[in-house]
């Protein structure tokens, strides 16, 4: 028994370095900035209480109100405003302002704990607000933006660090917060790939065929997936067998670097194919801090503070 215990506490609590910190932190600033540049033009037309939007604010905080009460929306912010007497469009824009200014110090690196947690707090207040028109990126997103709030920051690459504010790195918490995003990783892509591999619509290539025929997705012209319409069953079987497989063949040396590449092409396809760039970013994103590290050979740090 007490050996069975330090084997789970070498395995949760392994000395690890800051790398994978910096990767998460960077990548996700830099979808954030995506996110709000891309709604720069329409942060209100989709957010007005009354707006022009294809769904009303109202409608999607009413559906998460009947879920929960206490998942944070941007309606809390504005009945705050209204409180201190600025109206709603005000308020909507100084959030758009505030998320942009977080993921910038985010990606910077600069006030790493405070932006992390305004950026994780903004970010998810906007997608439960617009949840009726959002899709999978902005869960995924949400899930990362939490881990590296509650991650040991800053990392040494970030302003914060090379300000000399960051405090002596600790390898084995730093082990331990990647070693629960692994843990994650794994449960996504094996209930994913457990649900594709029950049913056959992976297996004969359906599944594919309407993801890339289904707008606004079908980007790719109809005649030409038609031509190639013998490889979407083999498509269909390379995911089934990625994301099947990850839980397993992502931890073997041998293999990891092949799972890792596989995986990251299967998004970059997605992204390509589909037009889900920023799902695809984040995604990628999570595996190489997850993994990547791994696979560069930077020597592990030794621990200097006690687990």
């Amino acid at each position: 028994m007490v050996r069975f215990r330090q084997k789970v506490r070498d395995f949760l609590f392994f000395s690890d370095t800051d790398l994978w910190l910096s990767i998460l932190r960077i990548g996700l600033g830099v979808h954030i900035l995506f996110y709000t540049w891309s709604l720069r033009d329409d942060w209100e037309l989709f957010f007005l209480r009354h707006g022009a939007g294809p769904v009303s604010r109202t409608v999607a905080e009413a559906l998460v109100s009947y879920e929960t009460h206490y998942t944070p929306r941007l309606g809390w912010l504005v009945a705050t405003g209204e409180h201190l007497g600025l109206g709603e469009g005000t308020v909507l824009t100084l959030s758009w302002l505030l998320l942009t200014l977080a993921a910038f110090c985010l990606l910077a690196g600069l006030f790493c704990r405070a932006s992390a947690i305004l950026t994780w707090g903004l970010y998810l207040c906007s997608a439960k607000s617009g949840a009726l028109i959002s899709y999978g990126v902005d869960n995924f997103a949400t899930i990362g933006l939490f881990y590296l709030m509650i991650a040991p920051l800053p990392d040494r690459v970030s302003v914060d660090a090379r300000l000399g504010y960051g405090k002596q790195l600790n390898p084995p918490r730093l082990g331990f917060h990647r070693r629960v995003l692994q843990i994650h990783l794994c449960l996504i892509y094996s209930f994913g790939g457990i649900a594709k591999f029950l049913g056959p619509d992976w297996w004969n290539g359906t599944s594919v065929w309407r993801a890339l025929t289904r707008p606004p997705f079908n980007l790719l012209p109809a005649a030409t997936l038609i031509r190639v319409g013998c490889l979407l069953p083999l498509i269909g079987i390379v995911v089934v067998l990625l994301e099947t497989g990850y839980p397993v063949f992502i931890w073997m040396r041998k293999t990891r670097a092949f799972w890792l590449l596989g995986i990251v092409m299967m998004h970059v396809g997605i992204g390509v194919a589909m037009g889900l760039y920023q799902f695809a970013l984040v995604m990628i994103v999570l595996n190489l801090a997850a993994f990547g590290p791994d696979l560069i050979g930077e020597p592990k740090l030794q621990s200097s503070v006690s687990t």
